[in-house]
């Protein structure tokens, strides 16, 4: 008989008083240079959707392709193609800039549309009694990129169909840089298919971003240009108030983070060339922030003291009178 998959671990704990009453459980790796593992929790090899933690392998083919030098596009929208942003000011313009320089405008998008998580821009909306458009979706500027490539590849509009050059492109970046052939995929919320792997594959994946370097191989090269792009601008790859934007800013050297739905986080650290991708199994958001942030204090690229960390780790739960009800801490297992 075969062995059975290893469980999920606890991986973040709410205390309330003496005791923990809630627990998030999860699955996470470190993959160092090469993709071997250096450190794992749970089963390595469960099978996830990435979700958005994905968008950087989704934005290879923009480069690789030729396409975004074609369109002169900076960091700023390798950036935003990598993106899960509020839909702030910041993001929604530089999207709809984009979008016209390519000839294009919102309605050629297919990603639909939600209200924006900023409050600036949502109580904008509000107060205009106007409904939001595709440019507010948090994944409006992964969708330019894929706009860019179907143009750039002379391919139809109808870029998110599964069988579309630009998703055959993606699904061909993602086997080969996970280094696992896809079983299967879903429909992410932004409507473009999500391609399964293992948590050990994510793992690999962005340990190789951390390891690109420009001038390398074209691959490596286009790696090295969204990751760099996505730490030079930490506001555009999230927003104010987001984790991802706050605890890059926070990290002691250059990290990329990216959250994806249904509490699923990667972290790139090229200075060591390490990938952490992880998996909380109850969706719980609270849970994969606590977890990201502890994985990075365990390696030492951020600081547990620091105000950003403890809004997401050892962060204190408080009820509506103010007064301290408990904790959001992690699991011991993952500091030590």
């Amino acid at each position: 008989m075969s062995n059975p998959a290893p469980a999920p671990v606890p991986m973040t704990e709410i205390w309330r008083g003496p005791i923990a009453e809630s627990m998030h459980l999860g699955h996470a790796v470190i993959c160092g240079p090469g993709g071997q593992i250096v450190e794992a929790w749970g089963d390595p090899n469960v099978q996830v959707y990435p979700r958005s933690s994905s968008k950087m392998l989704q934005a290879l083919p923009l480069i690789e392709s030729g396409a975004a030098d074609a369109a002169n596009l900076g960091p700023e929208q390798l950036a935003l193609a990598c993106a899960s942003h509020n839909g702030a000011a910041i993001h929604t313009d530089r999207v709809a800039k984009w979008l016209a320089g390519l000839g294009l405008s919102e309605p050629d998008f297919r990603c639909g549309s939600h209200m924006p998580e900023d409050k600036d821009a949502a109580y904008a909306l509000i107060r205009a009694h106007e409904e939001p458009c595709q440019l507010h979706n948090n994944c409006s500027g992964k969708h330019a990129g894929f706009l860019t490539v179907a143009q750039h590849l002379g391919a139809g509009p109808e870029y998110v169909e599964v069988d579309h050059p630009v998703q055959r492109a993606c699904l061909a970046a993602f086997e080969e840089v996970t280094g696992e052939a896809s079983p299967g995929y879903g429909i992410d919320g932004c409507s473009a298919p999500n391609f399964l792997t293992s948590l050990h594959g994510m793992a690999r994946a962005m340990a190789f971003f951390a390891e690109a370097r420009e001038g390398g191989s074209l691959r490596d090269s286009a790696a090295a240009r969204l990751r760099d792009a996505m730490i030079a601008h930490p506001d555009l790859v999230a927003g104010e108030g987001r984790a991802c934007t706050l605890l890059m800013r926070a990290c002691k050297e250059p990290v990329a983070l990216k959250t994806g739905a249904e509490a699923f986080f990667i972290a790139i650290i090229p200075g060591r060339g390490l990938g952490i991708a992880l998996k909380v199994t109850d969706g719980g958001t609270r849970g994969a922030e606590c977890a990201i942030a502890a994985l990075l204090v365990r390696l030492g690229v951020l600081d547990a003291a620091h105000p950003s960390t403890q809004m997401f780790m050892n962060k204190v739960v408080r009820n509506w009178r103010g007064i301290d009800t408990g904790m959001i801490k992690p699991a011991p297992g993952l500091l030590a």
